[in-house]
């Protein structure tokens, strides 16, 4: 190992980029031994111990740093990093604000950090600020592809289509691998006959092969144009090669599920009532269901009414109830934190929810938190904050099966491993199901169903009906959604920008066949597939 601290830098650099995080480790450790308190030492060895999740450790480096050094901007970025990660949007915006506190702080941070900063501010949601840190972290590092992938993902959820693709082209042109650029640019529009990556896309998948991200994404590409252009067969067998690429980066934890399944049945199935009272707050408004089944929609059509914003998909109520529980390891969704979180105050966790969406709610009378998979929460959420509306969306199920299998979830996520074959997206499917039918039993007139075809075809009736339950006077701009120009943060981003309309619904007849198995297990477990 090198000895000095210059060599000892040059090495943890090295290390880091290589993906070698024990190795940076080690190499900061050596360099802080003869330089106790160094700030890039501190640095360094922060973003080693978050790359190996061990977010604490990241932390306390960062502050150990940030005590001779409070102003220096990377060091503010990569504690905002941290913060984000964790759930903890107000202190991750605090530290964005103090990193750009200083006047020249456009041009004083270098590009890494200005895209750490984009990054952060995407993530709460705060899409035209990242925008502009793109924007100045790309002019910084020109020929760096992901600052140019990181600003067309934010056009997008901002809606500025043309400039979104035009991001992802010279993202592409600066690296023709930057695989999830290829599936980001097939999904801003229809592709045609005229108009496809089709030629591009097949040209790479050489390249590809035996490289799962790259499989993944240039198959989900693959789906979606032969999909638009009525090619269901291809679609099909590539959505299915996608998804068997990531099967071999991430198990599928059924058992798992079915436990916490188990769990929340025996926790609120009796009706006991709750003796302890739980925050006194009207604010949030929960709409939960399956992922693809028309939640954004909802999202859409409450944060059109002037008493309501949409918040986004929070993970915040995940993050508050696992702090609460106080359980060991990084899972938000297992027995034992279940099962804690039920025994920790309600009104404790009502208001450290509703302070944890701070600052970006708080400016009308109702926010939309709309994370789907909530409806894993909804019985504590109610525990919680009993004022809250829960809003929970049903989709017809093999719609939401094909839905959810057709979607390409975040990699990195566990909980969405469910959707890489058709036949576990049913038996999820089956599942949720089960838990609907639990808190209609259970909630009481807080948790309402919304069917999205009733929705589709009855749609002010329904619209005034959503907004009675949450206790909402009817305004006819709930009509016009699509004119709706906040940001919209989710694989949504593009319907919802478009009037209502039916062409989702029967989605799952072009693959009559290959949910045959799907349709078993639904069938089996009661789930009723005969409409649509």
């Amino acid at each position: 190992m090198a000895t000095n601290p210059a060599a000892l830098r040059s090495a943890a650099e090295r290390a880091l980029a290589a993906g070698q995080f024990a190795d940076a480790e080690r190499c900061c450790a050596a360099w802080l031994d003869q330089q106790p308190g160094d700030p890039d030492a501190l640095r360094l060895a922060a973003i080693a111990a978050l790359a190996q999740g061990r977010a604490r450790d990241a932390l306390s480096r960062l502050d150990h740093a940030l005590q001779s050094a409070p102003d220096r901007g990377d060091l503010l970025s990569q504690k905002a990093r941290v913060m984000s990660l964790a759930g903890r949007i107000p202190e991750a915006l605090a530290a964005v604000d103090a990193a750009l506190r200083p006047a020249d702080a456009l041009t004083r941070l270098d590009a890494e950090s200005l895209d750490t900063l984009g990054v952060v501010l995407s993530r709460a949601h705060e899409h035209a600020r990242a925008c502009m840190l793109f924007d100045a972290a790309a002019a910084r590092a020109r020929n760096v592809a992901a600052i140019r992938f990181n600003q067309a993902s934010s056009l997008k959820f901002l809606g500025r289509f043309d400039e979104a693709e035009a991001a992802y082209e010279d993202c592409l042109s600066r690296d023709p691998q930057h695989w999830k650029a290829h599936s980001g640019l097939a999904h801003l529009r229809t592709a045609t006959a005229a108009r496809n990556h089709l030629p591009r896309l097949e040209a790479l998948m050489p390249q590809a092969v035996g490289r799962p991200q790259a499989e993944i994404h240039l198959h989900q590409a693959l789906a979606k144009e032969h999909e638009d252009l009525g090619h269901a067969e291809q679609a099909l067998q590539h959505w299915q090669q996608a998804k068997q690429a990531r099967r071999r980066l991430q198990p599928h934890d059924a058992t798992g599920e079915a436990a916490c399944r188990d769990e929340l049945q025996r926790l609120f199935a009796s009706g006991r009532a709750e003796s302890r009272p739980g925050a006194d707050s009207h604010e949030p408004i929960f709409v939960v269901g399956m992922p693809r089944s028309g939640t954004t929609l909802i999202d859409r059509i409450l944060s059109s009414h002037p008493d309501v914003q949409s918040a986004g998909e929070l993970q915040n109520m995940g993050h508050v109830l696992k702090r609460a529980a106080g359980t060991p390891g990084r899972s938000t969704l297992d027995v034992d934190t279940l099962r804690a979180a039920f025994a920790a105050d309600p009104a404790a966790v009502g208001k450290a929810y509703v302070d944890s969406t701070r600052p970006g709610t708080g400016q009308r009378r109702h926010f939309v938190d709309k994370m789907p998979l909530n409806f894993w929460y909804a019985g504590h959420i109610h525990r919680a904050l009993p004022a809250a509306r829960i809003v929970c969306l049903l989709r017809h199920p093999l719609d939401t099966v094909l839905s959810n299998f057709r979607q390409l979830f975040s990699i990195d996520n566990p909980y969405y491993s469910y959707a890489d074959t058709l036949a576990d997206c049913a038996r999820y499917v089956a599942g949720f199901h089960r838990l609907v039918a639990l808190w209609q039993q259970s909630l009481g007139d807080a948790f309402t169903v919304v069917r999205y075809e009733t929705l589709i075809a009855e749609p002010e009736a329904t619209m005034r009906a959503l907004l009675a339950h949450c206790r909402l006077e009817w305004d006819p701009r709930c009509l016009h959604f699509e004119r709706n120009e906040a940001p919209v943060s989710t694989a949504s981003s593009v319907q919802v920008r478009q009037p209502l309309n039916a062409a989702s619904i029967g989605r799952w007849q072009r693959h009559a066949a290959a949910l045959d198995e799907a349709r078993g297990i639904l069938a089996a477990a009661g789930v009723d597939c005969s409409a649509c």
